[in-house]
């Protein structure tokens, strides 16, 4: 339940605070009767997300043998490149996400625009959606789908809460410190994810196993018990993994700390 409920948590928080700053902008300016298009947008964008997660499910639920196998392996990697990208997209644009969005709002009604407005909630909503349908249906592949909800349903309240009493209160929520703390968090599920996609191949026979297992930690941490189940659903923990899952779950890591030294070095100026 607790990989659902941060993966909803995080993205659901990430629209309300979108939704929340252009509400705020519309009320600073005296313009709060165009907040229906706003709403609007938002409906428009959780149902076309919820659309999207029953149309992905029904494909997933579609697939036996070897082609769920393909699929679970497809959803996974698909699922933690995503997540990847959202790890450096979101440490470059957290910091002025706020002045952004309010000059988008105030561009829109210069215009007179409030198809704009629908459209930058919709897109807000949409996107966060979509994404979180296909975290979901990764995680769902490997643990109890039950839980997986019930921990996506859970997290978006609290994210619709939170973004509340964010906008509604003197209070203010630190954007930098959030996303550095769910960036952490992202990268763990995307290594997991990568993990599992991995084991998924070896089974296909696509990707030799080399090694099976490298080690056996049933005795010490079954995969089966609650503890192992959480890990397995956060981490991509295997009890008994194949060397080249190993290679592929620190591979990952590897590959993300070079992208974050690359990304840190000083540009050379173009002469």
């Amino acid at each position: 339940m607790l990989p659902g409920f941060l993966l909803a948590l995080r993205e659901g928080l990430e629209a309300a605070l979108v939704i929340g700053i252009v509400l705020g902008v519309l009320v600073k300016i005296d313009q709060k009767q165009l907040g229906r298009n706003v709403w609007l947008g938002v409906f428009c964008g959780a149902l076309v997300s919820f659309i999207a997660a029953l149309v992905l499910n029904q494909i997933g639920l579609e697939f036996e043998g070897r082609g769920e196998e393909i699929f679970e392996a497809a959803a996974m990697l698909l699922a933690a490149g995503i997540l990847t990208w959202m790890v450096f997209w979101v440490r470059k644009q957290s910091g002025a996400m706020n002045d952004r969005i309010e000059q988008n709002v105030k561009q829109s009604l210069a215009r007179q625009s409030s198809g704009a407005l629908f459209g930058l909630a919709f897109l807000a909503v949409v996107r966060e959606g979509i994404e979180l349908a296909l975290f979901l249906l990764a995680i769902r592949l490997e643990i109890d789908p039950g839980q997986t909800y019930l921990g996506a349903f859970l997290g978006i309240i609290t994210a619709i809460v939170v973004g509340m009493l964010v906008f509604s209160s003197t209070r203010k929520l630190s954007l930098n410190r959030f996303f550095q703390i769910t960036n952490i968090l992202l990268a763990l599920f995307a290594a997991g994810l990568v993990g599992m996609a991995v084991h998924e191949l070896n089974e296909l026979g696509w990707v030799p196993a080399v090694i099976e297992p490298v080690w056996n930690l049933n005795p010490i941490l079954s995969e089966q018990s609650t503890l192992g189940q959480l890990l397995k659903a956060m981490v991509g923990y295997k009890s008994e993994p194949s060397l080249t899952m190993v290679i592929a779950y620190f591979g990952y890591y590897l590959v993300l700390i070079m992208m974050f030294l690359i990304k840190r070095l000083p540009k050379k100026p173009i002469n």
